[in-house]
C-alpha cells in the first residue's frame, strides 16, 4: 500500500482491498488506526462512505449531487460503486451488511454501472478487467448484493468472477451466480473446476447437480476429474465425479487421469477405476507407477522381469514419484518404490506449490508436511536423511512441527512424525518454541530445546 500524507487517500486505501497482495487478504487494522486518529475521515465525502457502507451518507450526498454516483476519484481513481464493492468492511465487517446493501441501491439508482470496476495491471500481458461484481461474490462472497448486482444487469462472465467466487466454503454467493442462469457452461465449468481446489463435496455436488459437464475442457485443457485428482481431492469426491459420468480415459496432454491418478500414488483411485470397469492399460514406466500404487506385487514382478529397462526409468525419474505417493500417504505404495531401487533420499526437484512443497524437497519433507507418519517411519527406516533442507531452508521436523499448528488439514493432526523424527536424531537447532501444541512443545523440550 503506498501511504499518503493525506489521511483521505491513507483510509481509502486502507480500507479497500489490496492491489499488490492477494485481494481477499489483510485486516481492518490499518483503516481503524486511521479512523481513530482521524475521525473526520468517515464524513469525508462519496468514497468513504462508499467503503464503510453509510447509505445515509450517500443518500445526503446524492441528493445534492446525483453525478457523484458516477464521478471517480480517490486513491484509485475509482467511482463510488467500485470502492464499496472492494471494501475490506464488506468482506470483514457482516454487521454494517445492510448499510452496503442500501449503499449500493442508491448508487445504482443514480446511476452507477452494475457492470464497473478497474483494470488489474499486474497480469500483463493482458491486464484483467476487476468487475465490481467480482469483488462482491469473488471476494467478499457477499450473496444479497451478488443478487442486487445481478439482478439490475451485471454480467457474471468475466475472468474473474467465476474463478475465484469457489474460494470459499460459503456458498450462497455462488449459488446466486448459479441460479441467474446467465453464466455460460464455460463459466460453470470453471466453478466446478475450482471447487476442487477447495476439495469441496458440497460445492462440487451443488455444481454437478446444476448443470457442470464433467468432461467438459476449458482453455485449460483439463476436465474436473483430472484437477480433483491433480489436487489430491478424498475418494468421495472422485467417486461423485465417477457417479455424474467424468470420463477416466480423457486426456490432459496425453496422460488420462488413470495414470495421473498413478503418479500420484492414489491406489484408491485406481481401484475405484477397476471397479467401475475402466480400462487400466498404460504406458511405459506408468505400468510399473500404477503396479505400485496398486501394491501388487505380482504385477511388479511381471514387469521387471519382461520390462527390467522401466525399473531403470523410475530410478531415473527424480523424486517426483516417491515424493507424490509420499503425500498421499501410500506407504505401501512408497515401500515398493524403494524396493525396487528409488532413493529414500531422492530429491523432488520442481516441488508443488499448490501443498507448500518448496522445490528440492525429499519425500521425508512431504510427509512430514502432509502429516503422513507412517511414511515418515518408513522413510526414516529405509534412510531418509532427516536433517536435509528444501530450497526455502526447511528441515522434515520444522514442516512436522508447522503441520500441526499452521496446516488446512488439522484432522489429521498427531505428533506421531515429530516423535519419529526427533527418535531418529533430528536436530532441534531453528525449530520455533513453543510451537503452540502441547504435546509437540514436550516432545521438543525433552530433546533440548527451549531455554536450559
Amino acid at each position: 500500500m503506498t501511504h499518503s500524507i493525506d489521511p483521505v487517500m491513507e483510509f481509502l486505501e486502507a480500507a479497500s482491498v489490496p492491489r499488490d497482495a492477494w485481494h481477499a487478504s489483510g485486516t481492518l487494522d490499518a483503516a481503524e488506526a486511521v479512523l481513530a486518529e482521524h475521525p473526520e475521515v468517515g464524513g469525508s465525502g462519496i468514497y468513504a462512505a462508499a467503503v464503510l457502507g453509510d447509505d445515509s451518507a450517500i443518500k445526503r450526498l446524492l441528493a445534492t449531487n446525483p453525478l457523484l454516483a458516477v464521478t471517480k476519484g480517490g486513491p484509485y481513481n475509482w467511482e463510488p460503486l467500485t470502492y464499496l464493492a472492494f471494501s475490506r468492511y464488506l468482506k470483514l465487517d457482516r454487521g454494517r451488511s445492510d448499510g452496503f446493501m442500501r449503499a449500493a441501491t442508491a448508487l445504482l439508482d443514480a446511476g452507477a454501472d452494475p457492470n464497473g470496476g478497474w483494470f488489474e495491471g499486474e497480469h500483463q500481458p493482458k491486464p484483467t478487467w476487476e468487475s465490481v461484481l467480482y469483488g462482491v461474490a469473488g471476494i467478499a462472497h457477499h450473496a444479497p448484493l451478488t443478487r442486487l448486482l445481478l439482478e439490475r444487469g451485471a454480467d457474471p462472465n468475466d475472468d474473474e468472477t467465476p474463478y475465484h467466487t469457489p474460494e470459499s466454503y460459503d456458498n450462497d454467493a455462488l449459488k446466486v451466480l448459479v441460479e441467474s442462469g446467465k453464466l455460460t457452461d464455460d463459466n460453470l465449468v470453471t466453478m466446478l473446476i475450482r471447487k476442487h481446489d477447495w476439495h469441496d463435496l458440497d460445492g462440487v455436488a451443488y455444481l454437478l447437480d446444476h448443470g457442470a459437464d464433467p468432461n467438459h475442457q476449458r482453455h485449460w485443457g483439463f476436465t474436473a476429474l483430472h484437477h480433483a485428482i491433480a489436487r489430491d481431492n478424498r475418494i468421495e469426491i472422485i467417486t461423485l465425479l465417477m457417479d455424474r459420468g467424468a470420463d477416466p480415459q480423457r486426456a490432459q496432454e496425453g496422460r488420462t487421469a488413470v495414470a495421473m491418478a498413478a503418479r500420484r500414488g492414489r491406489g484408491d483411485i485406481l481401484r475405484l477405476f477397476q471397479d467401475r470397469g475402466t480400462s487400466m492399460a498404460l504406458d511405459g514406466v506408468d505400468r510399473l507407477i500404477a503396479a505400485c500404487a496398486l501394491d501388487d506385487g505380482t504385477a511388479i514382478d511381471a514387469i521387471r522381469e519382461a520390462a527390467p529397462h522401466l525399473v531403470t526409468e523410475l530410478q531415473a525419474m527424480d523424486g517426483m514419484v516417491l515424493a507424490e505417493f509420499a503425500g498421499n500417504g501410500n506407504a505401501a505404495g512408497v515401500r515398493r518404490l524403494l524396493d525396487l531401487g528409488v532413493e529414500a533420499g531422492a530429491v523432488f526437484e520442481h516441488g508443488d506449490g499448490y501443498w507448500d512443497v518448496a522445490p528440492n524437497s525429499t519425500a521425508l519433507h512431504v510427509a512430514a508436511w502432509r502429516m503422513r507418519p507412517a511414511v515418515v517411519e518408513l522413510l526414516i527406516a529405509h534412510g531418509a536423511p532427516v536433517d536435509a533442507r528444501d530450497r526455502w531452508n526447511r528441515t522434515p521436523l520444522a514442516l512436522a512441527v508447522r503441520a500441526c499448528v499452521d496446516s488446512y488439514w488439522s484432522e489429521r493432526r498427531t505428533p506421531e512424525s515429530v516423535a519419529a523424527l526427533l527418535a531418529a536424531g533430528a536436530s532441534v537447532d531453528g525449530i520455533a518454541y513453543p510451537s503452540g501444541y502441547d504435546e509437540v512443545d514436550e516432545l521438543l523440550r525433552s530433546h533440548g530445546a527451549g531455554p536450559p
